[in-house]
């Protein structure tokens, strides 16, 4: 196969696609002089996402954490509060939990989603419990209905953290619907961007008004200046959300590219031996936020040895996410966490997003090949 220009440039794990439509509605910001938290932009990019998801209600947030973080207060998590979350997610997962003074709560992954260990879920509840966090790590969907189940049981609230799964769906239900609430992330690498920027989605009136609330330093909406509560600054600008808008409008393409990607990818991996490729479970519509793979458990230790060779064949990856239970702020013993602790050192993410071609797939997974060939 004919590998144009592929080895004298570097091949980027992940690019954001901004087009025309993008720059016109930021220069429309930009000649109206609304270019802060107030502006056409932001009203139309919650309805639009809120319509994507299938929801009442949708409320921007100026990034992932943020949006996390305001879903945890509004819902009244608070000190001696107990969240159970997954210990392989990124580590702002549990950081919102520890903002509102709660202790997270962590479980070992599922290792053929990556995805919280449902099974493993009521064992770890105590009557602190407040709420559970099931994040849908690199687009596949976390098995939600035994975690429903488990909630309503137990009084709980669901926190779906979709941070990095726009679009994908549980038993043909939009992901971000499920819960009573879902957190988003439209950071530069996701399917959908704003540069920096969040939503939380609800189809609660009540959690909703609560939500905006305290998105906006705690004014009444009805009385100007009056602060009833502690609120945050967490509003999203209206430049951020002419962004988004565009992007809504090219969502379907972003998430075909994502599949078209992931099928590539499959296809050109498949007779590497012993090396783990991801999964779509039957329930779930997997979006391949990244594509991830899994280093055969005997090439653990040489898992940075072998992104340090792609990377010499420009060929740019990053490692999974380290497991919470191994960072210093939240460390534990790792036998407690014996999946999450093997996946995490064997996992790799290969470049994905929309501007790649099939012939530099096809490079990439024969460089990765001959990777793996040359650390055995």
């Amino acid at each position: 196969m004919n590998y144009k220009n592929v080895p004298g440039a570097k091949i980027r794990v992940a690019s954001p696609m901004i087009g025309e439509r993008e720059k016109c509605y930021v220069n429309d910001c930009l000649e109206s002089g609304w270019i802060s938290s107030i502006g056409i932009y932001l009203a139309r990019f919650e309805e639009g996402f809120a319509r994507f998801c299938g929801v009442k209600h949708a409320i921007a947030t100026n990034n992932g954490t943020t949006a996390l973080h305001l879903a945890l207060v509004a819902l009244g998590v608070g000190p001696d509060d107990e969240v159970i979350v997954p210990t392989l997610s990124y580590i702002a997962t549990a950081n919102a939990v520890r903002y509102c003074g709660a202790t997270p709560v962590f479980i070992d992954c599922d290792e053929e989603t990556l995805n919280i260990d449902v099974a493993a879920i009521e064992s770890k509840m105590t009557p602190r419990t407040r709420a559970i966090i099931p994040v849908h790590l690199y687009g596949h969907p976390v098995d939600m209905d035994p975690i429903l189940e488990l909630a309503d049981k137990n009084k709980v609230y669901v926190v779906e953290d979709a941070a990095e799964a726009h679009g994908a769906k549980y038993k043909g239900r939009m992901v971000g619907s499920i819960g009573t609430c879902a957190t988003f992330s439209f950071y530069g690498n996701k399917i959908l961007t704003t540069g920096e920027g969040g939503m939380v989605t609800t189809n609660d009136d009540a959690l909703a008004a609560k939500l905006r609330l305290y998105r906006g330093q705690g004014m009444d909406p009805n009385h100007r200046y009056w602060h009833p509560v502690i609120g945050y600054n967490y509003r999203m600008t209206n430049i951020a959300a002419a962004i988004g808008c565009a992007q809504l409008e090219r969502v379907d393409k972003a998430l075909a590219s994502r599949k078209r990607l992931a099928s590539w990818y499959s296809s050109g991996l498949a007779e590497i031996p012993g090396l783990v490729l991801p999964v779509q479970k039957d329930y779930a519509e997997h979006v391949y936020w990244m594509y991830t793979v899994l280093l055969p458990e005997r090439m653990a230790e040489e898992r940075d040895l072998v992104c340090q060779i792609l990377d010499s064949h420009n060929v740019e990856t990053r490692p999974i996410f380290y497991p919470m239970h191994v960072l210093p702020p939240y460390e534990e013993d790792v036998t407690r966490y014996p999946k999450a602790t093997s996946c995490a050192a064997r996992g790799i993410n290969l470049p994905t997003h929309e501007a790649l071609t099939q012939d530099e797939v096809a490079y990439i997974c024969e460089r990765l090949e001959y990777a793996l060939h040359s650390v055995v």
